[in-house]
């Protein structure tokens, strides 16, 4: 277990999928944390004393001793190497290549497919679904993800490159927006969305108590 101790920032429902990243990260890690909640409803993520914390005002935030960080693939890149292996549970892979493509994966969900995470919040994966049909906008963007992450995993392979790295996280989470509402996603895909989502950090993410 890291001799470190941290503080992770998170909106409040626990609804984010960048809080729920880095948390996996920070349980993969054995790191010690403590989880502060901001409740983005009530914009408190504005407030002088949060903005003094988060550069960009935004959760997942990270203080670590007098650094603050936010922007999780950041956060999880610096706990990454703060926290190295084989000390520590790798995170990326190690192979150069593949820590790119990793890297690559994670920016592409997080700036990419809009009509989805509008039509499927992440309330859908851990609240309650919806009953509105994807628009074709939706379901061009679903496409295109499936296009992707069927080239991404090899023989249905249950990772993205051999072993589990943080990026099979939150491809899984962007999977199981449609998923757990019951679109239609292709067998292949949705088994390694599954998968992944039994995983025993995402699981501990899962089983926190949310408010709504």
């Amino acid at each position: 277990m890291s001799h470190y101790t941290f503080m992770l920032y998170a909106d409040s429902q626990f609804f984010s999928p960048y809080a729920m990243s880095v948390f996996v990260t920070l349980v993969e890690k054995e790191a010690q944390f403590e989880l502060q909640t901001v409740d983005l409803q009530a914009e408190a993520n504005q407030s002088p004393d949060y903005q003094k914390l988060s550069l960009t005002s935004r959760v997942p935030t990270l203080t670590h001793g007098d650094f603050h960080l936010s922007e999780s693939s950041a956060i999880s890149e610096y706990l990454e190497d703060l926290l190295p292996p084989p000390k520590y549970r790798r995170v990326y892979p190690s192979n150069l290549r593949e820590r790119a493509r990793a890297r690559q994966i994670q920016a592409w969900l997080r700036s990419d497919f809009l009509p989805i995470r509008t039509e499927r919040s992440t309330e859908v994966v851990f609240s309650q679904p919806v009953d509105t049909p994807l628009s074709d906008a939706a379901q061009a963007s679903a496409d295109r993800l499936f296009t992707a992450v069927e080239r991404l995993l090899v023989d249905d392979a249950q990772n993205l490159f051999g072993e589990w790295c943080i990026a099979d996280t939150d491809l899984a989470l962007m999977l199981n927006r449609l998923v757990l509402n019951g679109d239609n996603v292709p067998e292949k895909l949705a088994a390694y969305a599954q998968n992944q989502w039994e995983r025993q950090s995402v699981q501990r993410w899962r089983q926190i108590e949310r408010s709504l």
